[in-house]
């Protein structure tokens, strides 16, 4: 057994990932440039000031570690901010813009994260456990199928968001982040599920 291959999936609608995101469009934060805006959350006046430079590079920073953690670990202590629970770590040095400028927006960023991950949690109890994994294991399947060989072991952290456009983007090495619609469609997620598991596995 020990040299069969592995896959772990982990699907979630993080909280903490959400409030990123939150904060990145209360912020006018442009990165990642083709991740689209999230549902029912204020989408920023035209006219609106964009994050300085500052905010924007300390805010990719915080998003990194906020999405895979152990592999963008900070080189100072982390300080959690006031307003944001246990939510939100920033760097005790390196920091001090981006979490000035998101205090004003914690009331607003966490009620929105909440909700939505409340949705998600919802929308996954009213299926089966073993329909939120089925999707993986069929796309599995059909890559060793296609290819003639066991897929290798790999890991794979899957955020389902409400995003205002259907679709799956990567967001870290070994993350991507997939709209709720389309993670709900069986037919349309299986298929583009399948080229993010050819590229891993």
């Amino acid at each position: 057994m020990a040299d069969k291959p592995q896959w772990l999936i982990r699907e979630d609608a993080s909280v903490s990932v959400l409030v990123a995101l939150a904060l990145r469009q209360l912020l006018g934060i442009r990165s990642p440039a083709d991740l689209p805006a999230l549902r029912d959350l204020p989408v920023r006046a035209p006219d609106a000031v964009d994050a300085s430079p500052e905010v924007e590079a300390q805010w990719r920073d915080y998003w990194d570690m906020t999405v895979e953690p152990r592999a963008h670990r900070s080189g100072v202590p982390l300080e959690l901010i006031d307003g944001f629970d246990t939510l939100v770590a920033l760097p005790a040095l390196g920091a001090e813009e981006l979490a000035d400028a998101i205090r004003p927006h914690a009331p607003t960023a966490l009620r929105f994260a909440r909700a939505a991950h409340d949705r998600y949690v919802g929308s996954m109890k009213s299926h089966t456990g073993g329909d939120a994994y089925r999707a993986y294991a069929s796309a599995i399947a059909e890559f060793e199928r296609e290819i003639g060989r066991r897929a290798h072991s790999f890991e794979l952290n899957v955020q389902v968001l409400p995003l205002s456009q259907r679709g799956i983007w990567w967001i870290g090495a070994l993350s991507v982040a997939v709209t709720d619609g389309l993670r709900r469609d069986v037919v349309a997620f299986d298929g583009a599920i399948r080229p993010v598991i050819a590229e891993l596995a």
